[in-house]
């Protein structure tokens, strides 16, 4: 079950890969649009009457009482307390029904592995993660099928059989990353022919499916992210490198390779005949770096978030060059596209987060630059699972939602 990939090592035409598992699927197959329409506009407002469907969406009563018996009989939707008005008969609000479907998320990274399982809300359920100093495909297989028997073995039979797929977000072109990983270049250069999705689709009856990490994060702001925000910005992910995507008109854009909005490769200023790049100071990478070079271990840092201990100077000195960084980056984009906000998400506790918020947005106003407007700049809502979260948001976008705006269409 062979599969193309481009030049850059990311998968050829859509840049969602998905992989059919070799017994094929174990539900019923993706659904029809009118039934990804009242899910996709149940999991965007809330539990919702009959009527209000139809009205907000305009299909008939008729239709959306048929489409609405159908998603309850299949365990999707579930009864609220009726609402009585002062006439007629009381209103049934319906929402979506916690362990109606269940998706699992595999976050491949330079320095750890994760996987989770959530529900049908991007609750998480469970979780494992392991800490290496560099990725193989092999370690990263024999990972994630022990990873999710694990979690698989925590569901009853009937839960099991609600798992409608698996998703990865990982870092395109992995081989060219042993430098930086301090590593041999033959040690990486499995990932030049390997195709993982097509290994573990080999293994489940439900089906894979494959994004780049920095497009997965930010695709998790689309799918389980604060609905309220605005439907164009910039995303900003700080991990091992700092990556992001591009949302337009309600959009991830993700380009021909799926490698669009590479933020990291931004030019910030030049030194000499030197180009710094914004993943050269806006990194983990970088802070690991430093840490090193202060005499501590950085292994911390790849832990969890919440097990950070950091010297004080160290992170400061970090913060400075990726502030600065993130604000130059900021004004080069906003002079190609009007983005109305700019959204900053990563690995790391949200004090720190919160910090390069606060003091992003203080250095766009210090640096104002002539003719662009100076974007919002606000924090992710998803946090340090945004990868892991993007990549259990595939199987959930692909089998049982349209785009956010769709219902405004039909």
């Amino acid at each position: 079950m062979g599969r193309q990939n481009n030049k850059d090592g990311s998968p050829e035409g859509d840049p969602v890969t998905m992989i059919e598992g070799a017994r094929g699927s174990n539900q019923s197959g993706v659904r029809a649009h009118n039934e990804r329409l009242v899910l996709t506009l149940i999991r965007q407002v809330g539990p919702l009457a009959k009527a209000e469907i139809a009205r907000m969406t305009g299909l008939s009563a008729q239709t959306v009482s048929v489409i609405m018996r159908g998603l309850e009989a299949d365990g999707l939707l579930q009864k609220g307390e009726p609402v009585r008005g002062k006439v007629g008969q009381p209103s049934v609000p319906m929402s979506l029904a916690k362990s109606g479907a269940y998706f699992l998320g595999l976050k491949v990274g330079r320095r750890s592995l994760e996987l989770i399982l959530t529900d049908f809300y991007g609750h998480v359920e469970g979780r494992v993660h392991l800490t290496h100093k560099y990725p193989t495909p092999d370690s990263v297989v024999q990972f994630a099928k022990q990873s999710v028997e694990e979690l698989l073995g925590d569901l009853t039979k009937t839960q099991r059989a609600r798992v409608a797929g698996l998703g990865i977000a990982i870092p395109f072109r992995l081989h060219d990353w042993a430098k930086p990983l301090g590593v041999n270049p033959e040690d990486m250069a499995d990932w030049r022919e390997r195709d993982i999705a097509t290994e573990l689709a080999d293994a489940w009856e439900f089906p894979v499916y494959l994004r780049n990490d920095a497009s997965a994060a930010c695709g998790a702001e689309l799918v389980f992210g604060d609905q309220s925000r605005p439907r164009d910005f910039l995303y900003f992910f700080i991990g091992f490198f700092i990556g992001g995507g591009m949302v337009m008109d309600n959009t991830l854009y993700t380009g021909r390779t799926g490698n669009a909005a590479a933020l990291g490769s931004i030019p910030i200023g030049i030194e000499g005949n030197a180009v710094r790049q914004l993943v050269d100071v806006a990194s983990l990478n970088s802070l690991e770096d430093m840490i090193k070079a202060a005499g501590g271990s950085a292994d911390m840092i790849w832990g969890t978030p919440q097990s950070w201990r950091l010297d004080a100077d160290v992170l400061e000195a970090w913060m400075q060059e990726a502030v600065e960084g993130l604000a130059y980056a900021t004004f080069s984009a906003a002079s190609m596209i009007d983005f109305e906000t700019v959204m900053i998400d990563g690995w790391m506790p949200q004090t720190v987060r919160a910090e390069i918020v606060r003091r992003t947005a203080a250095r766009l106003e210090e640096i104002s630059v002539a003719g662009i407007d100076i974007p919002e700049v606000r924090p992710g809502t998803i946090g340090h699972d945004a990868r892991a979260l993007g990549a259990a948001s595939l199987p959930l976008s692909d089998r049982f939602l349209v785009d956010r705006n769709a219902f405004l269409k039909a």
